[in-house]
């Protein structure tokens, strides 16, 4: 047999991950790539950043996601920062796509993916997964979020996601009041398209700097929102505290929003995309019987 062999698989863990349902939204923003740079090449040094008209790519990734288990089930919410980026021996196989196709999922080689920065999650077992799993940089974090819901009196396609610094002791997930950065968009009355961009291919670089790749399918298309200078405005990104307070064990949670601040700072957004997992049953209003 000749070739790399695979990951290994730790116990208990078992792939793949099904999820039960999911609840997204993603926010794009094409900024100056030098900076994107150079965060890569310290990070992920195996991958380079993918070109969009000179503008490298950075997007904000909010899911929420139910998963059943043998013994019952488990509910995560997580926020991934993460550079769309493409692994540097590959280069010669890259599609020429801009951004609005590869929004669209017209890579179909799916070379072009995402390179995580930092993923903040409320979910301890979720967080030792990624990390041991997909090399992710999977760090505590606890979200209060406002998505739109079937089970609201009005429905409307506003969403918005608070990420609040969290850390991890021996009872598990801490969370604290101090909120990292606040992703708002209100995008009623927006055209959108829905758009088949899965498979996504997730890279991570574990501890002895091999570079994993790891594919998520969502079985459903996305609704993608372009956005330009009439309608950036819909979509707003605050950053709070940028940067680990004086012997503080959780910078890397901080880390987060000062490389927010240093990549996307107040670039517009370019476009949003979102899903929303279909109800798969209702229970109806009683009625009386006489």
């Amino acid at each position: 047999m000749t070739g790399l062999p695979l990951p290994p698989v730790p116990e208990p863990y078992y792939l793949p991950f099904h999820y039960g349902a999911l609840h997204n939204i993603g926010v794009d923003y094409l900024v100056e790539p030098g900076p994107v740079h150079e965060l890569l090449a310290e990070r992920h040094p195996a991958l380079s950043a993918a070109d969009f008209g000179g503008r490298a790519c950075v997007s904000l990734n909010y899911q929420l996601y139910f998963a059943q288990y043998p013994t019952g089930g488990g509910i995560t919410e997580e926020v991934e920062i993460n550079v769309i980026a493409h692994p540097r021996s590959a280069a010669d196989r890259l599609p020429a796509v801009d951004y609005g196709q590869y929004a669209r999922g017209h890579d179909q080689s799916r070379l072009l993916g995402i390179a995580r920065l930092h993923v903040l999650c409320d979910n301890p077992l979720a967080i030792d997964a990624g990390t041991r799993l997909y090399a992710e940089p999977k760090h505590p974090g606890w979200f209060t979020a406002v998505l739109p819901s079937l089970n609201a009196a009005a429905v409307h396609d506003r969403w918005s996601v608070a990420c609040h610094r969290a850390t991890l002791g021996p009872d598990g997930l801490r969370r604290h009041e101090e909120e990292l950065f606040t992703v708002e968009a209100d995008l009623a009355g927006l055209d959108g398209e829905p758009v088949v961009n899965t498979p996504v291919t997730g890279y991570g670089t574990d501890e002895e700097g091999r570079l994993l790749a790891g594919p998520l399918t969502v079985h459903q298309p996305y609704r993608f929102h372009p956005l330009d200078a009439r309608t950036a405005d819909r979509v707003r990104l605050t950053l709070g505290e940028r940067g680990p307070a004086e012997g503080a064990t959780d910078g890397p949670t901080r880390e987060a929003v000062a490389d927010l601040a240093r990549l996307v700072g107040d670039t517009p957004a370019a476009g949003a995309w979102t899903y929303q997992s279909a109800p798969v049953a209702a229970h109806h209003r009683p009625y009386y019987i006489p």
